[in-house]
């Protein structure tokens, strides 16, 4: 049966997201409610990307709240659906734009309060936690967390109630029948409530292109039992330092093996510190300090560690180059990594791999053995929860365009006749009605530079990419009163060979050109600075061309004594 509608004339529930849509990553969706005119907002997630290699110098990417900042004095709180990067990464850098509350579940707190400690807003940020299946409002907003199982500690899907209409907001989820930490997903929950109606799915999308289930926790964690007792030397697992049952499988199967245990990375280390203050871990038992790992026989150790994507500073990558102050593996010792390779991430994971097969360390991936096990739903999984839900509409999330127009392809497939494909800025009404985009707002994305937030468009990530294909051509001029040189012009190549195909150094050849054009130049527009800035700039890139076949970026220096 579906939800009744209380709906005034013209009041509606809409969905924009600001991220998350179109792409994997960077998760931060608004829903609306009221009139065209005056809306109440809510936020659901607020997370990072991270940056590529076409985005030089760039770690973080956010998501821009241009829109968000608008309706400030109209947005009533955010709610994080897990504590995952992607999904609150982005919380500490943009929250001073925001100022409202933030509800989320206790280890979600914890680990935010870290971040937050980071940049000086610890004692600032309103966190308001709520335990999985606990019911709250939000402004005229009724939520709901409803427990889902992941890959990280209380995952939360989100029943947002309201007078228009019920929406689902899955966040992040699968159906993991033996997951190693709890909880369990609550199938009852997510029955009853599509028993009283829903009106909209929004859904994960990222694993739609997979058939079937995806694996159990317990059975990665089977297979790491195996590989960990066989294994006769040195062992380390690498993975995800959010994952906490996956932390949980490996130091299992170091107890099994008799093996102690050491953990590397301030990531790690501090989930690991969470956890147990959220009752996780309780049978872990201690960990030895980094520096016990090269004192202890090669069979009774075992390291846990970050660095599963390839991060250049983190432990695996440091160990693999052997340059890590206090670890270092040898001939036949073992190295799982117990993730997947995020896209992006091919080639530097790919490095840290080869530098590991170069010390003679033995390499397992989710390729050659079960040690990885995704926490996103497979088709099956899909399938099941319209089942449970059984809702009039679907709004596929979280996914690249193939993911999301494949998820429309299977959820028609499956009988949901309502559903609609949006990207980040479009807003779709959600109820009373059909579903259907209405309106557009301001989305784009933000770089993190350093300690600094900059844009995107005409940044200087964008600088630096042109400057790692063409170079860079210095030029310094002075200039007496009768705007003649005083010396040589001053010339600094940086980026570019340093001979032509004749053998004439690149310096020499610039040079030339630039004298060549300011005599060129009629004296009385050697008056007008601009006039020679750009008269010597176009002759070094014209210069550079014809020997170079690239033209450089330039920057001309005039001044006068």
């Amino acid at each position: 049966m579906m939800a009744k509608k209380r709906q005034s004339p013209g009041r509606d529930l809409v969905l924009l997201p600001l991220g998350g849509a179109g792409e994997i990553g960077m998760n931060c969706y608004l829903y609306g409610l009221g009139h065209l005119d005056h809306r109440e907002w809510l936020m659901v997630d607020l997370g990072v990307k991270f940056g590529e290699e076409s985005e030089p110098g760039i770690d973080v990417v956010l998501p821009d709240l241009v829109f968000a900042e608008s309706e400030r004095r109209n947005l009533v709180g955010i709610v994080l659906t897990h504590a995952h990067e992607d999904h609150l990464g982005a919380v500490a850098w943009l929250w001073p734009r925001l100022r409202v509350p933030v509800y989320c579940t206790p280890f979600s707190a914890g680990l935010l309060k870290r971040k937050l400690a980071e940049f000086g807003l610890d004692e600032e940020v309103p966190i308001i936690v709520k335990p999985l299946g606990s019911r709250f409002s939000v402004g005229n907003f009724d939520v709901e967390f409803i427990a889902v199982t992941h890959s990280i500690p209380e995952p939360g899907a989100l029943a947002i109630r309201t007078p228009e209409g019920t929406v689902l907001h899955s966040g992040d989820w699968k159906i993991d029948r033996t997951p190693t930490i709890p909880p369990d997903i609550d199938e009852k929950r997510l029955r009853e409530i599509g028993a009283e109606g829903v009106d909209a799915f929004v859904c994960d999308s990222t694993n739609v292109l997979r058939a079937g289930h995806s694996p159990s926790e317990a059975d990665v964690a089977l297979t790491l039992d195996r590989l960990v007792a066989v294994a006769t030397r040195r062992v380390a697992i690498t993975t995800f330092a959010s994952h906490v049952g996956r932390i949980a499988s490996a130091i299992a199967a170091a107890r099994k093996a008799g093996r102690e245990i050491v953990i590397a990375g301030r990531a790690m280390r501090n989930t690991i510190e969470v956890a147990r203050e959220c009752g996780y871990l309780r049978h872990a038992g201690t960990f030895l300090e980094e520096e016990a790992f090269g004192y202890l026989p090669p069979e009774k150790v075992m390291l846990i560690c970050t660095g599963s994507q390839g991060e250049p500073r983190a432990a695996i990558a440091r160990i693999g180059e052997d340059q890590h102050p206090t670890i270092s593996l040898d001939d036949g010792d073992l190295v799982i990594f117990s993730s997947k390779t995020i896209p992006g991430n091919e080639k530097a994971v790919a490095a840290v791999q080869n530098n590991l097969a170069r010390l003679g360390v033995s390499v397992v991936t989710s390729d050659e053995a079960l040690v990885h096990s995704s926490g996103h739903p497979r088709q099956e999984e899909l399938r099941a929860l319209y089942q449970w839900l059984k809702p009039r509409a679907l709004v596929p999330m979280h996914g690249e365009a193939r993911h999301l127009h494949a998820h429309a392809a299977f959820a028609r497939s499956c009988g949901i006749s309502e559903v609609v494909i949006v990207e980040n800025g479009a807003m779709v009404r959600l109820a009373p009605g059909p579903a259907q985009a209405v309106d557009e707002a301001p989305a784009g994305r933000l770089h993190v530079d350093g300690r600094l937030i900059v844009p995107v468009d005409d940044g200087p990530a964008k600088r630096r990419r042109k400057l790692s294909f063409v170079g860079l051509v210095g030029v310094s001029v002075v200039l007496d009163g009768k705007h003649q040189l005083v010396r040589d012009p001053l010339i600094v190549l940086d980026g570019l060979p340093g001979e032509t195909r004749d053998g004439t150094p690149m310096a020499e050849l610039i040079l030339e050109a630039v004298e060549d054009a300011f005599e060129s130049i009629p004296r009385p527009r050697r008056k007008d600075d601009d006039n020679v800035k750009e008269a010597l700039r176009t002759a070094v890139r014209r210069a550079a061309d014809a020997a170079w076949g690239k033209k450089p970026i330039c920057h001309v220096m005039v001044h006068r004594l």
